[in-house]
Formats: C-alpha cells, sequence, structure tokens
C-alpha cells in the first residue's frame, strides 16, 4: 500500500491543488464530476483510498463549494480513507462569527458545525484555517474534527518587505488590527499606524486621521480580507492626505467581488495590490497591479509540523 498521501481537490481550487501537489509530493487523487438538468449534482471518488491518508483542498467561497467539500469529504471517509485532512484556505462567513442583533445566525459557527458532522477516519479529522477574521472561530469546531489554525504571517512580512524596502510604514485599515500589525512591525523594524474612524450612521465610516508621521514615508496597509475594499481605499486616502508619497495593499483574502478590484485600481489611491491564492478570484485577477502569492509551501509545512507534533505528543 502506497504511504504518499491522496490529494482531492474542489473544482474551483484546481491552480492551487496543482502547486501543492508539486510541493507537498501528493499524489493527485481523481473526482469525476457531472451536473443533471435539474442542477443537481454526480460525483465519484474515481481514485481508490481505502487505507490511504487523504488531503482535501476546497475553501467554502459559495454554498455550491461547501456542499461540494462536505459531499466529497463524506464519500472520502465512507469510502475507507485512513485519515482525513481537510485544507480549507478560505472559511466562508468567518466575519459572522457572533451575533450583535437578536435572531442573528452565526453562520461561521453553523459552518463549522456542519463540517464536524463529518463522520471521522479510522485515525481522524483535522481542518486547516488559514488567517481566520477571529482566531476563536476554531472552537467552534466539535467532535472529531480537530481544528489548526494556520498563520500567513510569515508570508505576509516577506512581501511587505518587497513591497516597501528598506523604510516604510507597515499600516492597516482601523484600531481592530492595530495590535497584529504592530507586532509584525515590530518584527520587521518599521513603525505601525492605524487609521482612526468616525461612525456616520448604522451602515458607513469615515476615516478623521492617522495614529503615526508618514510625511514623506510609503505605506503598506495591511488587511486580512480585502472585499469590496471601501475600508480600505478610505484608510489609503487619509495616508495619502497624511503626507504618505506611496501607498500599497496587502491581503491574505482577496476576495474582490464584481468590480471591485477596478474601482481600486482606477481610484489612484494605490501602486499595487498584493494577495495570496487562498481565494481562486485573486489567481483569476492576477496582473501587473494584483501580485499574487502562493500558500502551497505554507500548507504543506503546516500539515508537516502537526504531523511532527502529533508523533512526538500522541
Amino acid at each position: 500500500m502506497s504511504r504518499q498521501p491522496l490529494l482531492f481537490v474542489s473544482a474551483s481550487y484546481a491552480h492551487l491543488g496543482a502547486s501543492l501537489a508539486f510541493c507537498g509530493n501528493y499524489q493527485l487523487g481523481v473526482v469525476e464530476r457531472k451536473e443533471f438538468p435539474d442542477g443537481e449534482r454526480y460525483r465519484r471518488i474515481v481514485t481508490a483510498c481505502r487505507g490511504r491518508d487523504v488531503v482535501l483542498l476546497g475553501g467554502t467561497i459559495s454554498d455550491r463549494d461547501t456542499l461540494e467539500l462536505y459531499d466529497i469529504a463524506c464519500a472520502l471517509v465512507y469510502y475507507g480513507a485512513r485519515r482525513l485532512t481537510m485544507l480549507m484556505p478560505f472559511f466562508g462567513y468567518s466575519t459572522m462569527e457572533r451575533a450583535t442583533r437578536r435572531g442573528e445566525v452565526v453562520t461561521a459557527k453553523a459552518r463549522a458545525r456542519l463540517f464536524s458532522s463529518i463522520p471521522p477516519a479510522a485515525m481522524g479529522n483535522r481542518i486547516f484555517l488559514v488567517d481566520l477574521h477571529a482566531e476563536g472561530i476554531t472552537h467552534y469546531f466539535e467532535g472529531s474534527m480537530q481544528p489548526v489554525h494556520v498563520s500567513a504571517r510569515g508570508l505576509i512580512a516577506k512581501v511587505a518587505q518587497d513591497m516597501g524596502g528598506s523604510d516604510f510604514v507597515l499600516a492597516c485599515t482601523d484600531a481592530g488590527r492595530a495590535k497584529w500589525v504592530e507586532s509584525l512591525a515590530n518584527d520587521l523594524g518599521v513603525t505601525a499606524a492605524f487609521a482612526y474612524k468616525r461612525r456616520l450612521d448604522g451602515a458607513s465610516t469615515e476615516v478623521i486621521g492617522v495614529s503615526a508621521h508618514v510625511k514623506d514615508k510609503k505605506v503598506v496597509i495591511y488587511d486580512d480580507m480585502i472585499r469590496t475594499g471601501g475600508s480600505l481605499a478610505g484608510a489609503a486616502r487619509a495616508y495619502l492626505d497624511a503626507g504618505a508619497v506611496e501607498v500599497s495593499a496587502i491581503t491574505t483574502h482577496g476576495v474582490f467581488p464584481g468590480d471591485a478590484l477596478h474601482q481600486l485600481q482606477s481610484s489612484g489611491l494605490f501602486s499595487s495590490i498584493a494577495a495570496t491564492d487562498t481565494h481562486p478570484q485573486a489567481r483569476a485577477l492576477e496582473s501587473d497591479f494584483l501580485k499574487v502569492h502562493s500558500i502551497a509551501n505554507l500548507l504543506r509545512s503546516a500539515v508537516d509540523n502537526d504531523e511532527a507534533e502529533t508523533s512526538t505528543n500522541p
């Protein structure tokens, strides 16, 4: 029996899956996919997985992708996977991690419970999640599903240095990420900054100032997730108004729905934006303006490190 892990990949993550298979020495498993006229989907695990350690890569970027991951994971366990390792670079609804108004659905918790209900493989199930918006989400997973939170901090640090050069300010959009950014700035030996906001009404805010001296400096803004980019653009404008000579941005999760990236580029506020490929939309939009960095090696290292810890502390 081969000891090489089998890697199965959801349809939306084919690009990252190919990179991971190459750097992780995984054997790519095959899933047959069909769709019926009424929209129902057919899936078949073609590559035999009985007795094999199995890795399943995909993100909950839509309800369709979420159910595909769930269906394939359940089938892999049913057909005899020895151990199930799920790699989920992007965990959808991570900003809906708590209820702030009566009656709100805590969707992050509901999704975690869904994946926790996957039947356990003989040697257990685990799920790796990258740069969650709220680290406490890992506590929503239950039963045999063991969550592992993976930080892209090292990759973000390298990209920030490449973008900012020898002397820059590492910034964030608001005080919510200030502690994380300040810690990374200290490691890099640069100044940290964040933007002050004032709430205008229940749905909108405005930036009224920045926390650090940025005049004649390059500013690199980190935000864990860029969706429409409204808050990011407001912060960038504030840093430029405060005298920054150039603003660029880094995100772990480049979601960029609709024409969001075009709007950010056409605003003239940013010299460039960098993202990882945790979300396939970033890779699809890659350009001279949007630089995309793979997390394949990060995921492989996270799995290897977890296995080393498990073997040392069974």
